[in-house]
């Protein structure tokens, strides 16, 4: 049978080569009953099925989140208010206490923050801390998270007797706001910008000479020690 059936279809062949027969446009049914669909249509139903399981546990609780990427976040443009010096002093207390030297201080690490500041926390407490400035919901906080404990300080936007609240108070670091924020008119608030512009540049130029003052009196020790070494020779 099947080879009369292979017989049939090279004469056939052969025939539309020679032009006896014009070729004939046919719809090609290969499958029977949908018998070759149900891997394609399985496939999809199971797709379908994961998302929907998927959405199911977010839903419950029991899944994750993926967060989308975001944008490079840079504390001298949108913290204004701080100068670059609070900045800093924020981001060395920060870095102080990621012992993980992941970018993140976690339920832990504010933990010891808060005993090394002589502010020992109940569990609750530290959880309650980091829920008031954790925008991404990830139970930790970031850097710029960190920075949000000290802009509520400075706007008076915790309570007094808050957790995040005492430990901005004992972090030695003074957050008086000098932006634009107070500026009761649009002149005023153009003029305070102007400032605080100025005020920006002129701290870059003052590290840039601290730093540069600091590689000359390296380069004046090391022709000393040579000198000395010198000497002894």
């Amino acid at each position: 049978m099947a080879t009369d059936e292979l017989s049939s279809k090279l004469s056939r062949r052969l025939q539309i080569e020679e032009g006896a027969e014009e070729p004939a446009a046919v719809e090609v049914h290969e499958h029977q009953n949908g018998s070759e669909d149900k891997p394609s249509t399985a496939n999809a139903d199971s797709e379908l099925g994961a998302k929907l399981m998927r959405r199911g546990e977010l839903n419950e609780g029991h899944g994750e989140h993926c967060q989308p990427s975001s944008k490079v976040f840079n504390p001298y443009t949108e913290f204004k208010e701080f100068s670059r010096k609070q900045i800093k002093d924020m981001e060395k207390m920060f870095k102080t206490y990621d012992a993980g030297k992941d970018n993140y201080i976690d339920l832990m690490e504010l933990k010891l923050m808060m005993e090394k500041l002589e502010a020992p926390q109940t569990h609750l407490a530290l959880k309650n801390m980091i829920k008031e400035v954790d925008e991404d919901l990830d139970n930790k906080l970031s850097f710029r998270e960190f920075l949000l404990i000290f802009r509520k300080s400075a706007a008076g936007e915790l309570a007094e007797d808050s957790g995040l609240s005492v430990l901005a108070r004992l972090s030695e670091i003074d957050v008086s706001t000098e932006g634009v924020k107070g500026a009761k008119t649009f002149f005023e608030a153009k003029v305070q910008a102007i400032n605080e512009s100025n005020r920006f540049e002129a701290e870059i130029r003052q590290e840039q000479e601290e730093k540069k003052k600091q590689a000359e009196d390296q380069k004046q020790r090391r022709a000393a020690f040579k000198e000395l070494q010198s000497a002894f020779k």
